[in-house]
């Protein structure tokens, strides 16, 4: 059975870190790549950053990238998103989920989106002082 579950959000001031981690169940870290997604009421949801599942490449959108790093330890079949220098516009409630992935043009990337099975139930990250 197939289950994305993700921890560590919360409260966190600006210009302050967190770390979310996402783990696997159901198949291991070199099937699929995973994501992380966000999403705030009223807005699409936004590709953050993916790691890929045969050399764990990773990429990140703009907004991301110079602040969070991706990462996976294979042997827990865990993925993290260290969030650095957080800004009130990164409040969201963060997903995981298992995709694919490459990297776009513009420094961005691309990503497939699977069924339901393979997300998460998301986690709540507030900055706010």
């Amino acid at each position: 059975q197939v289950q994305l579950v993700e921890s560590g959000g919360g409260l966190v001031q600006p210009g302050g870190s967190v770390r979310l981690s996402c783990a696997v169940s159901g198949f291991t870290l070199d099937v699929y790549a995973i994501g992380w997604f966000r999403q705030t009421p009223g807005k699409l949801r936004e590709g953050v950053s993916c790691i890929g599942s045969s050399d764990g490449s990773g990429y990140y959108a703009p907004s991301a990238k110079g602040r969070f790093t991706i990462s996976r330890d294979i042997g827990k079949n865990t993925v993290y998103l260290e969030m650095n220098n957080l800004k009130p516009e990164d409040t969201a409630v963060y997903y995981c989920a298992a995709t694919e992935c490459w990297p776009a043009p513009s420094g961005s990337f691309y990503y497939t989106e699977m069924g339901g099975d393979y997300w998460g139930q998301g986690t709540q990250v507030t900055v706010s002082s």
